[in-house]
């Protein structure tokens, strides 16, 4: 299955810095996760994209997609290298709905707004006439390819509409509580039609942004199961202190720095906090990080089984010393824990 990146920043970093160049980006992610705790899907070669908002003041991100390997595509080295933004979304891609093409490669743009999704509508086949029948025309028109993500992602853009936000508007303004609305309404319809039809559990680890604010949901269509893994880090500067080796670095409770992924980019402890399952993060516009538990009929603060996100490959643990290799010296880093001292803010609704 899938694995994503988030940076948002309040200074332009280069791509590479985030994208090829640490040692656990999420590239090389795509083709050697020491962190997956499933290996029976230990490759993400199906395609990958990089969406990010140029410092130009252009309102539209810019996409760039393909179907090969992200390890083996000299473009998006040479692109990486060159390119600044604040905001950026990376997505590897191991196909579950839709053949091998651009069209099925996340992340997926509409005027302002940029969308990449990891996980799978359980029953999609079942329910994917409902949701475009559901959907008005301009949205349906959109759907380019054959994934349900790029469906999920019609479906927030219809309710986002619906809400009284035209995302045909290129001077769309929005706030990251509108943002996180549309959201948790996009989930209760998907959750609705999947629970009609059957009782495996759809995984719904969602991403969307408007070049400001950003919102992030780790979402499962159960009680019993976790969802697939998100990790999120924040500090006052990502930096790397050897080739290949990144921290984040925290010179005081600032929050300069954001990135939300599938699993983390850095083997240093205490640089990343585990979400919790069915919870919903919100990044403002002046980078603040708020999370709030989805209380529907699926929350549950009891302990969780991990083996249904494990047989699809989408449980990523946290680094321990075995992972990295060792340093000249032959001594390993440290395990990693939960970082203390992040200034998130846990909201009740």
């Amino acid at each position: 299955m899938c694995r994503f990146m988030i940076f948002k920043g309040r200074e332009p970093t280069v791509l590479s810095d985030l994208l090829t160049k640490p040692a656990h980006s999420i590239i090389n992610q795509s083709f050697d996760s020491r962190l997956r705790l499933d290996m029976r899907n230990p490759i993400n070669g199906d395609g990958f994209g990089v969406g990010y908002y140029t410092t130009t003041g252009e309102q539209a991100p810019c996409l760039f997609k393909a179907i090969t390997p992200a390890w083996n595509n000299v473009n998006l080295n040479n692109l990486s290298q060159s390119t600044e933004s604040t905001l950026v979304f990376g997505h590897v891609r191991a196909s579950t709905h839709g053949v091998l093409a651009e069209t099925n490669c996340h992340p997926f743009a509409y005027g302002k707004i940029m969308f990449m999704h990891n996980g799978g509508i359980s029953g999609f086949e079942k329910i994917k006439r409902q949701l475009v029948n559901h959907i008005d025309d301009r949205f349906f028109m959109f759907i380019q390819g054959s994934t349900d993500s790029e469906c999920i992602f019609a479906l927030f853009l219809d309710t986002l509409d619906k809400m009284g936000y035209n995302p045909d508007d290129v001077n769309l303004e929005v706030t990251h509580k509108v943002l996180k609305q549309a959201m948790l309404q996009t989930i209760e319809l998907v959750k609705q039609w999947q629970v009609a039809v059957t009782k495996e559990p759809s995984l719904l680890n969602l991403a969307v942004t408007d070049g400001e604010a950003v919102v992030v949901c780790r979402y499962i269509t159960s009680s019993t199961e976790e969802a697939a893994s998100l990790h999120f880090s924040t500090g006052s500067r990502f930096f790397e202190y050897e080739p290949g080796h990144f921290k984040m670095e925290r010179l005081n409770r600032s929050q300069d720095v954001i990135f939300v992924a599938s699993e983390p980019l850095t083997f240093e402890r205490g640089d990343w906090i585990c979400v919790p399952t069915n919870t919903i993060i919100t990044i403002t516009k002046n980078n603040t990080v708020l999370m709030y538990p989805i209380k529907d009929e699926f929350y549950n603060e009891s302990e969780r089984s991990s083996d249904f996100a494990m047989s699809k490959g989408l449980m990523g643990g946290v680094p321990t010393k075995e992972d990295e290799p060792q340093d000249d010296d032959g001594v390993p880093p440290l395990e990693l824990e939960g970082r203390k001292g992040s200034r998130v803010e846990v909201a009740s609704n």
